[in-house]
């Protein structure tokens, strides 16, 4: 005679213990993030503006009108060394480089 019972696992319960560490994963769902600079926002000018010359204008009047003071009209003279000798021979008509003042020269 045999024994035809089958071995009943029914009731066995297992659990698995790890030594390892469970660890949480940061949650960056709620990060917000902002730029700021100390950096002053300064106005863009233009680097050079032009004058066509009228007649009877000079250098200093030019000077005067572009940097508020005529003893200016040496930096337009050296802008223009291309196309002046003179600076008291201009003429109607010439386009002139006008440099864009430095700040702290008007």
């Amino acid at each position: 005679m045999s024994n035809d019972k089958k071995p009943d696992f029914s009731n066995v319960q297992s659990s698995v213990k790890s030594t390892e560490e469970i660890v949480e994963k940061p949650d960056f769902s709620n990060v917000q993030s902002s730029v700021q600079s100390t950096e002053e926002l300064v106005e863009q000018v233009p680097v050079e503006q032009v004058h066509t010359v009228e007649k009877g204008e000079t250098l200093s009047a030019i000077s005067q009108h572009y940097y508020g003071k005529a003893s200016r009209w040496n930096d337009i003279f050296q802008a223009n060394r291309d196309q002046l000798d003179d600076p008291d021979r201009i003429f109607p008509g010439q386009v002139l480089k006008i440099p864009s003042a430095a700040p702290g020269d008007n």
